[in-house]
């Protein structure tokens, strides 16, 4: 019997019971173990799961104790800046020209997807007279395409935060 076999029910029931007060769900607990003993290899994995679940819910308590919640933090601008609006419609208008230029049936698609109506795929594979299944590989095949036009004219600054 391989180790994952044998240990999990073990570990799913010490978790559980382990999780309980700690605010942490008994899936990290058992997580954060697997991670462990993927790093060491213990002698007795049964005992061994045993006292790492205890000791992962002890770190899990004491970290609940050291956070604090923010209280009153200042909320976010509702009304973002000029600055902002005119980088958010430079980037739209930059996006919608680079979408423009993909090939075939990718600047069609790519309108529907970002249109702000938001259609369904049913409704964008019935403007675009194809069928629903070929719409996810079209869409993967255009926004591959429209990734590799954008990062093509976007300058990537080079290493040391030089710009090309």
């Amino acid at each position: 019997m391989d180790l994952v076999t044998q240990l999990s029910p073990l570990l799913a029931a010490e978790a559980a019971a382990e999780a309980i007060g700690t605010g942490v769900e008994a899936a990290d607990l058992e997580q954060a173990v697997w991670l462990r003993l993927l790093e060491q290899h213990p002698a007795d994995p049964a005992h061994w799961v045993r006292t790492a679940v205890r000791a992962e819910a002890r770190r899990a308590r004491r970290l609940r104790r050291q956070e604090s919640p923010y209280g009153s933090a200042p909320a976010a601008d509702p009304e973002p800046g000029p600055e902002l609006a005119a980088i958010s419609a430079e980037r739209r208008r930059v996006l919608h020209a680079a979408v423009g230029r993909t090939p075939g049936n990718c600047p069609r698609l790519l309108t529907a997807l970002l249109s702000p109506m938001d259609p369904t795929y049913r409704e964008i594979a019935g403007e675009l007279d194809i069928s629903q299944g070929s719409l996810g590989p079209m869409r993967s095949r255009c926004l591959g395409c429209l990734r590799r036009m954008l990062a093509a004219e976007v300058a990537a600054p080079e290493l040391g935060g030089k710009e090309r």
